[in-house]
């Protein structure tokens, strides 16, 4: 498998509205990578999440992700970035008038699917990943939070992105379901050679699932050797 990079910062600024955040970051991301980003609350990690997918705009710096030219990316252009990611937030941000199988079909339409059959077979498939397979029916309420975050990694997957942004997926969940979801991050960055980011609060993990880790701090992104 060779070896290529889906995320690059050179010298990147990140700015929210005129506030400098990060300075002079370098980062290189590749296919199939699992990565930490771990830092203190305000430090700047949800920044650079926002920046990668689009929601901040690089000001200064060079920046690449999946293709896309962040100094460069107009607005409009936004929804296709996003669309070879799969981003996946603490609070699910699940439709909760439908059922499991419903919030990933929404999806899917949303993203320009049309074949019926070829969108049940992916929304399967995805479930399936999750363990959800036997869930398909039930309404987000219905769903344990462990279930809930399962739901949004199968919504996160279903365009086969080549990169997964996870915001503190684990930021309200139990230490025993924390561990399910990273695990199954991890084991989805092996299986579907799908770069990973995971930025977390809870060091614990990293111990117990030890993989790359980058901190945030003093305006800075560091390798964490």
């Amino acid at each position: 498998m060779s070896i290529e990079s889906v995320i690059n910062l050179q010298n990147a600024d990140i700015f929210q509205e005129k506030n400098l955040i990060l300075h002079q970051v370098n980062l290189n991301i590749n296919k199939g990578e699992f990565t930490y980003i771990i830092g203190k609350t305000g430090s700047g990690k949800s920044s650079l999440l926002k920046t990668l997918y689009g929601d901040l705009k690089l000001e200064l710096g060079n920046g690449n992700v999946a293709g896309f030219d962040l100094l460069k990316l107009k607005r409009k252009q936004v929804p296709k970035l996003r669309r070879k990611l799969g981003i996946i937030f603490q609070d699910f941000q699940l439709l909760t008038d439908r059922n499991a199988k419903d919030n990933l079909l929404f999806v899917l339409k949303a993203t320009g699917w049309k074949n019926k059959m070829e969108m049940a077979k992916r929304v399967g498939e995805v479930l399936q990943k999750v363990g959800l397979e036997t869930k398909d029916y039930k309404m987000p309420h219905q769903l344990s939070g462990g279930e809930q975050q399962r739901l949004v990694i199968a919504r996160a997957l279903l365009n086969k992105p080549e990169i997964i942004l996870a915001d503190e997926p684990t930021g309200n969940l139990d230490p025993e379901i924390s561990d399910d979801i990273t695990k199954l991050l991890q084991q989805l960055a092996l299986e579907e050679n799908t770069a990973v980011i995971m930025s977390t609060h809870e060091v614990r993990l990293l111990e117990k699932f030890p993989a790359r880790v980058l901190r945030v701090e003093d305006h800075k992104v560091i390798e964490n050797l």
